[in-house]
């Protein structure tokens, strides 16, 4: 509004004492929540400059001279929030996808990370249990980072989790690109924490093997168990052939 324009305005109020006109500007225009909403409406992805980062996320400002915010949980499906959001700073233009508009209370809300999907949706009947065949991507010195073959999703082995004796759990006999076989330890869709053990699977495949094929009370080693485990296990595809 610049000086000698004309405007339209409502009459809020009269006072005739005071000889004083209260008038609205606003009060003539729409709810610009309503008018976002009406272009943006939830699914849909915008643009918008950071404004603000608090403890809760961060603050958009969007078209139509609103704001919107992106909760920390909603930056990234892998990292916490509270790391992901040090990679932004005020003035940063940024891309998110509209999440809910509350008019009444004049709240949006965005999701960053929903940009990209979420990996969950590849999970197919993945469980608690479950055994699966990882890729590693990265070696660390507190264990490895892995994804899963045939999904989308990524986990970190630690240390512990690595081999059942204490001896093999080292980091370094693993290689970027090579494939282990691991069982699932913790699966959860709604918190999206996927926990994998190589230990684990470890030690049920021995559980079976001594279930199975004889007891160390009776005096075998666990060689000797897990050794007639695997000739049992070879010889099946053989008598299967002379079948």
């Amino acid at each position: 509004v610049s000086t000698s324009q004309e405007v339209e305005v409502q009459i809020l109020e009269v006072d005739p004492v005071k000889r004083r006109i209260s008038l609205g500007l606003k009060q003539t225009m729409r709810n610009p929540w309503e008018v976002f909403v009406e272009k943006y409406p939830p699914g849909a992805v915008i643009e918008g400059e950071v404004k603000n980062k608090t403890e809760f996320g961060l603050f958009l400002g969007l078209d139509g001279d609103v704001d919107g915010m992106v909760h920390l949980s909603d930056l990234d499906w892998k990292r916490p929030g509270e790391q992901v959001i040090e990679e932004y700073k005020k003035g940063d233009k940024v891309n998110a996808k509209v999440l809910d508009v509350d008019v009444e209370k004049e709240r949006i809300s965005l999701g960053i990370k929903q940009l990209a999907g979420d990996p969950m949706e590849s999970a197919g009947d993945l469980k608690k249990g479950s055994v699966v065949t990882c890729e590693v991507t990265e070696v660390k010195d507190a264990g490895i980072e892995v994804k899963i073959v045939g999904s989308d999703l990524t986990t970190f082995i630690k240390r512990s989790e690595l081999a059942r004796d204490r001896a093999e759990q080292r980091p370094e006999r693993f290689s970027v690109g090579q494939k282990v076989d691991a069982r699932v330890i913790q699966f959860d869709r709604r918190t999206h924490k996927v926990q994998v053990s190589i230990k684990a699977l470890e030690v049920a495949e021995e559980k079976e093997a001594i279930a199975q094929y004889g007891s160390t009370d009776s005096g075998a080693t666990l060689g000797d168990i897990l050794g007639t485990a695997l000739k049992r296990a070879t010889e099946k595809p053989a008598e299967k052939k002379e079948e």
